[in-house]
Formats: structure tokens, C-alpha cells, sequence
């Protein structure tokens, strides 16, 4: 027990990367934190979620719905910032599980990370190649063997973008400012043009009364319930939870500590900011899908592009569809970056084979893990039905946020000693409102997503047994110390 309890000391984790096989170079600065984050929380769901939402859960309400998540997710964004404040490295809440909890608890957290991020990759490619062949057909082309077209598209765009990534960060991030300012474009335009068609009497007072719904519970809330219901204060709180789930990726910002300046205090700023701004640009586009039309009156389908069609705007339907592929195009961009970055911890740690963990001499990047990533998503979009998994995503990212709220609270008792570029304000008590906050968002999952999560994780468990354990650096008591010594710097 003794051994896959054993922690990774505070002086490893935070020590110099160093050396060109096993470090990366800076290359973020706090701007491009921000970019970075908005890149990966801010894609095509922000033309559809609040629709979707106000349609079929929460009605009018949804704006409350946006708040409630925002305050939720800024929650666990807080406990992220101390954490990696503390210890800036790109192995983000693996790392931090591995010196506040251990072993064992880190290679849990890995495994629920790669979960989040390599299906997050597959999930958003192929809802990248769905919404791209749509914006075809809204130009009146007619696309010949769609779905043809869409695996192609999917193929085509992974290895895209995969490149991008193994070529440097530099070149990623360039291409990240250039979509990122694009879809903000659209989004300013949507809001701006949407707000002039607003009618205050589709507002109405935020409430409707509660409707039971004729279908058997899903989620594990409902199971507790004994019935499913939408709509009332149950429908805003239930439409939050799906809404959460919108704002997840600030946590890839934290992936990036190694490789930002000063990254103590800028990462905890990347990510507080970029957070910030998401919300209120949902709240916006929340204001202005609701204020358009009636909720009852909403498509569910496309219900932002169905909103302008119905006030007579239907050259925006254009504008839309552009911002929704650029969206997804920086979604899966920062998602293939986090996954690298956390996948390269877990190599340098031994975790996984160490080879994975050399960086490119000449692109200064870890190529290799990169383009293991990259390859693994392709067959995922593929062959996988990963649109009907989507919640998978969603379980590892909230599983992770728990152990970080948590680690916040036992890494002040544990370590009081330690730097901390950035405290959260009112500990413990607002990591256990994370906590909670947390736990809630988790219990509106479905039970089959559970099931899923709980074999994925039993099979993680016996990967670590069978080599994790037995390949860790730190079961290397005479090894050289895990980090060489220098940094390489481009």
C-alpha cells in the first residue's frame, strides 16, 4: 500500500525542466493564457446551448441557469489557479494528485484526463465535420454522400491540426489568435444584431411551473427523485448542470504552466479571465437567443439560426455557421495541446513509457506523444460512435475537479510552507462548496455513464498494477533525479 500511496515530493514537481529531452520552452504569455482558454470553452455550443436549454428545460430561467454554472465553474477554476500556483507544471491535476495524494490517486486522475480529453478530441472532430457539411448546404450546395464527406473531413482536419501542434507551440498558438479573434468577431455579431431585435415580453418573470416529463430517470438525481421533471427551479438547476458543462477547458489553461513566464501568477490570471470572459459572453448570447423569441417557439435543432430566420435576419445563419466551425476548429486545437501536455507528465514520470516524453530537438515540442494522440482521435472519430459518449468527456473533467477542491484543502494543512502565486479567498470554504457544487453537476449524469466511467477506470487501475507502478521513477530509489538539470529555452 505503502508504495502506491507514495507522493511526489513538492521540490520535484516544481523544479526546472531541464535539459532538451525531457523540458519544453516558454512560449505563453498572460494574453495568450486568455486566448488559450477561450479557445477550448467557446465553440459551436454557444450558438446552441441556451436554445436547447430554454427549449426543453429551463425556459426563460436559462439565464439563471447561465449564472448558476458560471458561479460553479468559477468555483473549481479558484481551486485550479492555487493548485497551479503552486505547482506550475503541465501535468495540471495529475500532478498536483501526485504530491497531495500519491501514486496511485495521480494515475487515477491521469486516466480520467485522458478520458476527458482524448474523446473531447474525437467527440468535437466529428461535430466539427457535421456543422461544416451544414454550412455547405446553407450556401444551397448540395453535398453528394454526406456522410463520406464527413469522415473525410474528420480524417482531414485531425491531421491538420495534430501538425500544427507537433510543429511547435508557437506555430499553434499563432493559428489559435487568428480563429480565436475570428469567432469572437461572429459572437460580437450575434450579439449585437440579436440585440437590436429583442422583446422583453419573451423574458417574462424567468419562471415557468414545473412539468413532469413521461419518461423513465436517467440520471442518478432523477433515480433519487423517482420521477423526471423540466421547467421550476428544478429544470434552471438541471439546464445549469448541462450548461457547466459548456464552460469546462479553463482546466487545459493549467497545462500550459511549464511552458508560460512568471506562470506562478499568470496562469491563475489565464484562467480566472478567460472563465470570465466565456460567462459573459454565454450570459450575451443567452440574452439575446431568449429575448428573440419565445421559448416555446424555439427550434431545438438550430434554435440561434431559427431565432434570426424568424426576426427576418437570415444572412446571420452565415455568420453563425462560420463562428461554430472556427469554434470547433480551436476547440480541438487546445484539447490535442492539453492532452499532450498531460501525457508528457505522465511519460516523464515514468507512468507510461518514457519515450513519450522526448522532446523534439529541432520543433521543441514532445512530437512523439503528439502524433500517438493524434492517431488515437482519428480512429476514435472513425470507428467509434463517440457522439452517443459525450458524457464520458464530461465525468473525467468533473472527477478531476474534485480532487483538485479537495487538494486545495489538505495541500494548506499538509504544506502551509509552500509559495503560493495566488490563495483562494474564504479556504476551505469555498473548495467545499466546489466540492459540492462539483458532486451536484455529477449526479445529473446518466447512469449508463457511470457504468462506462467505472470500467474505464477499473481498467486504468489494472494498466497502473500491471506497469505503471513497477516503470515509476520514484520506485527508482538509485535513478537520477527526474528532472536533468538547465532549461532549454528557445
Amino acid at each position: 500500500m505503502s508504495t502506491i500511496l507514495r507522493r511526489l515530493p513538492p521540490s520535484e514537481a516544481t523544479g526546472l525542466r531541464t535539459g532538451a529531452r525531457h523540458s519544453l520552452a516558454e512560449v505563453y504569455r498572460p494574453a495568450d493564457l486568455v486566448v488559450l482558454g477561450l479557445g477550448v470553452m467557446i465553440g459551436a455550443g454557444i450558438f446552441s446551448i441556451a436554445g436547447e436549454q430554454a427549449a426543453t428545460t429551463a425556459g426563460p430561467g436559462v439565464i439563471l441557469s447561465f449564472m448558476i454554472a458560471g458561479i460553479a465553474c468559477l468555483l473549481a477554476c479558484l481551486c485550479y489557479a492555487e493548485l497551479s500556483s503552486t505547482m506550475p507544471t503541465s501535468g495540471s491535476a495529475y500532478t498536483f494528485a501526485y504530491v497531495i495524494f500519491g501514486e496511485v490517486w495521480a494515475w487515477i486522475i491521469g486516466w480520467a484526463l485522458i478520458l476527458e480529453l482524448q474523446f473531447a478530441a474525437a467527440v468535437v472532430a466529428r461535430a466539427w465535420a457535421a456543422i461544416t457539411v451544414g454550412a455547405i448546404a446553407n450556401f444551397g450546395v448540395q453535398v453528394p454522400a454526406a456522410d463520406l464527406v464527413q469522415d473525410v473531413l474528420v480524417f482531414v482536419i485531425l491531421v491538420l491540426l495534430t501538425g500544427i501542434v507537433a510543429l511547435g507551440a508557437r506555430v499553434g498558438l499563432r493559428a489559435l489568435w487568428i480563429m480565436v479573434s475570428a469567432k469572437l468577431l461572429a459572437i460580437g455579431a450575434v450579439i449585437v444584431v440579436g440585440l437590436t431585435h429583442l422583446d422583453v415580453a419573451n423574458f417574462g418573470d424567468f419562471y415557468v411551473p414545473p412539468k413532469t416529463l413521461d419518461t423513465a430517470p436517467a440520471t442518478v438525481l432523477e433515480i433519487f427523485v423517482g420521477e423526471s421533471q423540466a421547467f421550476g427551479w428544478f429544470g434552471i438547476f438541471s439546464a445549469a448542470s448541462a450548461i457547466a458543462f459548456a464552460y469546462i477547458g479553463f482546466d487545459i489553461v493549467a497545462t500550459s504552466a511549464e511552458e508560460t513566464a512568471n506562470a506562478p501568477r499568470a496562469v491563475p490570471k489565464g484562467m480566472i479571465r478567460s472563465l470570465v470572459v466565456a460567462t459573459v459572453l454565454y450570459l450575451a448570447v443567452a440574452l439575446v437567443m431568449v429575448g428573440m423569441v419565445s421559448y416555446t417557439e424555439i427550434s431545438v435543432e438550430r434554435p440561434l439560426a431559427s431565432a434570426f430566420r424568424a426576426v427576418g435576419v437570415d444572412w446571420m445563419v452565415h455568420v453563425i455557421d462560420a463562428g461554430a466551425v472556427l469554434g470547433l476548429t480551436t476547440v480541438i486545437l487546445v484539447l490535442i495541446v492539453g492532452q499532450t501536455r498531460v501525457l508528457f507528465s505522465m511519460a516523464r514520470d515514468g507512468l507510461i513509457p518514457r519515450r513519450l516524453a522526448t522532446v523534439s530537438r529541432r520543433y521543441h515540442t514532445p512530437t512523439r506523444v503528439t502524433l500517438v494522440i493524434g492517431l488515437v482521435a482519428i480512429v476514435l472519430a472513425e470507428f467509434v460512435p463517440v457522439l452517443t459518449m459525450q458524457q464520458l468527456v464530461v465525468i473525467g473533467t468533473l472527477f478531476a475537479f474534485m480532487f483538485v477542491a479537495a487538494g486545495v484543502i489538505v495541500m494548506r494543512r499538509r504544506m502551509p510552507h509552500l509559495d503560493r502565486g495566488f490563495r483562494v479567498p474564504l479556504s476551505p470554504l469555498l473548495p467545499a462548496l466546489s466540492l459540492l457544487a462539483t458532486l451536484w453537476l455529477m449526479v445529473n449524469l446518466r447512469v449508463l455513464t457511470w457504468a462506462w466511467f467505472a470500467l474505464w477506470m477499473a481498467f486504468g487501475l489494472l494498466v497502473y498494477l500491471v506497469y505503471g507502478r513497477r516503470h515509476s521513477l520514484l520506485a527508482r530509489p538509485s535513478a537520477p533525479s527526474r528532472h536533468p538539470h538547465g532549461r532549454h529555452r528557445r
